[in-house]
């Protein structure tokens, strides 16, 4: 029983290639006309999601994608350069028109709202969908000092 044990091939180059792994397919979602924007805004990060009248998703962007790290995630910049980057992937597809939907308290909320319209897709409404707690959780006791 013995085992052999195998030796790397040489390669011509001098480089070792690497097989990639098989991306997925993308979907073809045809003409959108209608879509619907949803604008996630943290103090961390702003998320920008363009999703079809079904929910399925045509074009998304986050500030960590274009570049943007640490703190400047969080900036009115990065949440226009995110929101027209989403917006130029989902006009590739022939998107017009938009309901927008915003989440959070993040700084660049209007500026991400300015940016999809300044991008040539025309909004229909905007929207705050924002959770806000009904007395939610029990604070915590008061400190004694």
């Amino acid at each position: 029983m013995t085992e052999e044990k195998k030796q790397p091939q040489p390669v011509a180059d001098g480089y070792k290639k690497t097989e990639h792994k098989p991306q997925a397919k993308r979907r073809h979602h045809g003409i959108v006309t209608f879509a619907k924007v949803y604008i996630s805004c943290s103090f961390n990060n702003t998320i920008v999601t363009i999703t079809d009248e079904k929910g399925n998703v045509l074009a998304w962007s986050t500030s960590g994608a274009n570049g943007f790290r640490g703190t400047k995630k969080g900036t009115p910049f990065a949440a226009q350069i995110t929101s027209s980057k989403a917006c130029g992937r989902a006009m590739e597809y022939g998107v017009k028109q938009a309901m927008v939907f915003v989440t959070g308290p993040g700084p660049g909320r209007e500026t991400a709202i300015r940016a999809v319209a300044s991008s040539g897709i025309h909004v229909i409404s905007i929207k705050d969908t924002t959770p806000v707690p009904h007395n939610g959780c029990r604070p915590p006791k008061p400190r004694r000092v």
